[in-house]
């Protein structure tokens, strides 16, 4: 994952008069002048985060065709269940598998279809899975390719979080910078607000692949923050 920073805008407010603001008092009664000074610094940051697909769902499937429905099943099972062993023994767990069968009567023959459909969070370990089943049952297992995408609970809602975060890290940068150019001392944040956010996919060049494309997903956040002045030269009681 990467982190990109972008340019901010700045609006300072340091006037050397004050203002005065007409409140009700809490009788609502006569009207009470408030007078105050405005003291604060507007900086707008963005930043950029990426992350690639952390999951991936392949499908390995087998069919088989008999005289009889209990010699396709046997048949069948046996190359399923040899399949269900090898990712018992590489740690997949029982609620990232899906088992499917079919069985279907052609005229004098019987045809079934088994397919197991695994969610892999361990890419690794996936490539591992489909080298032994390839080696061990040839062409009596199919494998499909692996189908990549991102977790929504997890994957994308951190990428979100961490554009988000870094933007308002460089914002408070920059606003941190400022202050200390004009002589003031950076003061708590007044307001945080996001303005704007992007997600997109990053492609990668067709003949560049040699292997299953991992795509990358890149989200943008856009966030204005105020902060308030001190004065760094004002004493301390």
């Amino acid at each position: 994952r990467s982190i990109q920073e972008a340019q901010s805008r700045v609006f300072a407010a340091l006037p050397t008069a004050e203002f005065t603001e007409i409140k009700e008092n809490q009788q609502g009664l006569e009207p009470k002048a408030v007078t105050g000074q405005v003291r604060e610094v507007q900086v707008t940051g963005a930043a950029e985060a990426s992350c690639p697909a952390d999951r991936a769902s392949m499908r390995f499937s087998v069919t088989s065709s008999k005289e009889s429905a209990g010699e396709v099943t046997v048949s069948v099972t046996r190359r399923l269940d040899y399949i269900l062993q090898a990712l018992r023994q590489h740690g997949i767990r029982g609620e990232d598998t899906s088992v499917r069968k079919f069985l279907q009567r052609n005229a004098d023959t019987y045809c079934m279809d088994a397919e197991v459909v695994v969610v892999f969070s361990n890419f690794e370990k996936m490539e591992q899975i489909r080298s032994v089943l390839l080696e061990k049952l040839d062409k009596s297992v199919f494998v499909g390719t692996p189908l990549f995408y991102h977790s929504p609970e997890l994957c994308l809602c951190v990428c979100r979080q961490r554009a988000c975060v870094s933007a308002v890290e460089n914002a408070q940068q920059k606003a941190s910078k400022i202050s200390q150019v004009l002589g003031q001392s950076l003061g708590p944040p007044l307001l945080v607000r996001e303005k704007e956010t992007r997600e997109w996919k990053v492609e990668e060049e067709e003949e560049q692949r040699s292997a299953p494309h991992i795509p990358v997903v890149t989200a943008s956040s856009c966030v204005s923050v105020s902060f308030s002045f001190r004065d760094r030269n004002r004493k301390k009681l």
